[in-house]
């Protein structure tokens, strides 16, 4: 028999119990031991960017797409590098626009030598499952298949299209998601919501502290900068050589504290959060535009990672390059900056700002992206985001469910100007440890976690997109 999911839909206060427990618990069990071995298949799939070879993820999704009749079309845009697409259409009648669940299938690169499991094993050790794309996202793929499983085989009634839709690239320069809507935008439906990565659910001494929703995210602005100087053997030390030129000119923007802004939505934030904070921290949050003009909390914002990059545009020394061989002073040296700037703010005058810093005519800082793309935001007033907080609250009972900005960029901002209200939620917690391993060492997630995110993601689709 269909699921009939009326009171998912229903965006009242009311308690209701969430769409899975309509789902027998032998299904429900089949869900979880699926997710656990088609998640270590997907981890030893070596999709590092560069190169990619997306298309190898392509043919695992599609081998399980195809096997559960579930309508998809696989896009192969260059070379072993392509997108998949696929949807369960509305069974009710008058349909409301699509849902998106996206997802990129690429990694960044790892260094096995440097893990205690290896990279592409899918292992499982001490209730974790290691492997790179662990929490940066495959474990989000992952779970976004195993909803579309769910849907398909329990018959579930929706009132508007589920579209799953895996792309290529996202680590690099976005040229899946960039193709997909250039070539096949009519497949996204004039789509109204959309899922990604993002958010954060952050586990504290055994605790949800908080269940953060992405509604936005900062912008990357990366700058190149190189500094010239007089060439020259190295057993004579030349003092404005190109080198130390460079040294100089990044100390002085690393030592640059670029002016500290709040934006509403971080206000939101910080004042959701404080009656869980220690009572000095939980006045400043609630009040933080005032906390901002204390210099001693301007000297504490500087130490708490998890706080600076909220309130201000950030830059992150990342790459540097000089000289092939060590006795030679070279011509030039070069270091790579990743800035990532608050929404409304300005590139071109942070630019001259830090040019104003470097204050030397013989090193030049240019941008390194092409277009600049200037951030944007999802309203919390929607029927995804309201059903993404009541999911949340009876999964995670007495965590708040917050807005958040991340500091990471995401492809919600590619989305957004279509007129699709994309979010970034994540089904599964995880401690500050594990999520420190995302684009690091000994990328792992725990196994309950596997078993568990699918059902939590399901509830959120099924309440936003349930048929009456």
């Amino acid at each position: 028999m269909a699921a009939t999911l009326n009171s998912f839909a229903d965006m009242s206060e009311e308690p209701a119990p969430v769409a899975s427990s309509h789902i027998p618990m032998d299904h429900m069990k089949q869900y979880s031991d699926l997710a656990v071995t088609w998640m270590q298949e997907y981890l030893r799939i070596d999709t590092t960017n560069p190169p990619g070879h997306e298309m190898r993820a392509v043919s695992f999704y599609k081998k399980i797409l195809d096997q559960e009749g579930i309508e998809n079309n696989a896009f192969e845009y260059a070379p072993g590098r392509g997108d998949l697409w696929a949807r369960m259409p509305h069974t009710t009648e008058p349909a409301k626009r699509p849902i998106i669940l996206l997802n990129h299938m690429d990694v960044v690169t790892s260094d096995a030598a440097h893990w205690r499991m290896p990279p592409f094993s899918g292992e499982i050790k001490d209730g974790w499952m290691w492997g790179r794309g662990a929490q940066d996202m495959k474990d989000e793929g992952l779970a976004q298949l195993v909803v579309m499983v769910m849907l398909k085989r329990e018959r579930v009634m929706l009132d508007r299209d589920v579209i799953f839709l895996a792309v290529a690239d996202e680590e690099a320069e976005g040229s899946g998601t960039d193709w997909f809507i250039a070539h096949q935008r009519n497949l996204l439906e004039d789509a109204e919501f959309l899922i990604n990565e993002g958010g954060e659910n952050l586990l504290d001494d055994g605790k949800v502290k908080y269940v953060g929703v992405d509604v936005g995210e900062k912008t990357t602005f990366w700058l190149h900068v190189v500094a010239h100087g007089r060439p020259g053997h190295a057993s004579r030390p030349i003092p404005d050589s190109a080198p130390n030129r460079l040294v100089g000119a990044l100390d002085r923007i690393l030592s640059y504290r670029t002016p500290l802004r709040v934006l509403p939505v971080v206000e939101e934030f910080l004042r959701e959060m404080a009656p869980y904070e220690p009572p000095e921290q939980a006045r400043e949050y609630r009040n933080i535009r005032k906390a901002i003009e204390d210099k001693k909390f301007q000297q504490d914002v500087e130490k708490d990672e998890s706080l600076n990059f909220l309130l201000r545009d950030t830059i992150s020394l990342t790459m540097m390059g000089g000289s092939e061989q060590t006795n030679v002073i070279p011509p030039e040296a070069w270091a790579n900056l990743d800035v990532r700037i608050l929404p409304g703010g300005d590139p071109k005058a942070l630019l001259a700002q830090i040019r104003r810093v470097v204050d030397d005519p013989n090193v030049t800082v240019e941008p390194l992206n092409g277009e600049f793309r200037e951030a944007n935001y999802s309203p919390t007033n929607t029927a995804l985001y309201d059903a993404i907080r009541k999911i949340s609250r009876k999964y995670f009972p007495g965590a708040p469910v917050v807005p958040h900005i991340t500091s990471g960029y995401t492809e919600n901002q590619r989305y957004r100007p279509l007129g699709i209200e994309a979010y970034g939620f994540n089904p599964y917690t995880a401690t500050e440890e594990e999520g420190n391993s995302e684009h690091g060492n000994d990328e792992r997630i725990r196994v309950e976690e596997v078993r568990r995110g699918p059902r939590i993601l399901f509830d959120v689709v099924a309440a936003v997109a349930g048929g009456k």
